[in-house]
């Protein structure tokens, strides 16, 4: 029925994404550095669940939103975690993408990055530093980086606001 309408998914989902789901060895870890690399504001929490949210994450134990502006992250832990990376080779959620309003705030981000890496204060499941800021044949600025969880986060300014 849905497809003799003729709707695709694309024409009922709105245009943003509502949040970004990240699962955490260490939470108290992941929050705190969420706050503040972000400027996050802690907005709600859970610890107990459905039956789906169970039978999906078995062993999720808490969850927080967080919300950095229009971005959302829901935080969460579950117990038996193996704390191990998933392997390079196979397939992967491989990075998200947040755009930046200005290049200047490309190096706002980098500069954070590393400040709060060097302050000693966090737990990083990766050493990686921050990429340089590229720029692309148009025009295009973007830095990566990885959260204290090892997921990659990539920030970019569109000179023309959106491509």
């Amino acid at each position: 029925m849905f497809w003799k309408e003729g709707r695709a998914v694309n024409q009922l989902v709105k245009s943003r994404v509502h949040h970004l789901g990240v699962q955490t060895a260490d939470l108290e870890n992941c929050l705190s550095w969420y706050v503040e690399f972000f400027g996050a504001e802690k907005r709600w929490e859970l610890d107990k669940f459905s039956e789906l949210t169970l039978s999906r994450l078995p062993g999720i134990r808490r969850l927080i939103e967080v919300s950095a502006g229009d971005v959302r992250f829901h935080l969460f832990d579950r117990a038996g975690h193996s704390g191990r990376q998933p392997d390079e080779e196979g397939y992967l959620f491989q990075h998200a993408c947040l755009q930046v309003g200005s290049p200047e705030d490309l190096d706002t981000v980098r500069h954070r990055w590393i400040e709060l890496y060097e302050s000693g204060r966090y737990t990083f499941a990766r050493p990686d530093q921050p990429t340089d800021i590229v720029t692309d044949d148009d025009g295009v600025k973007s830095l990566y980086l990885f959260d204290v969880n090892g997921l990659e986060f990539e920030f970019t300014y569109i000179p023309d606001g959106d491509r």
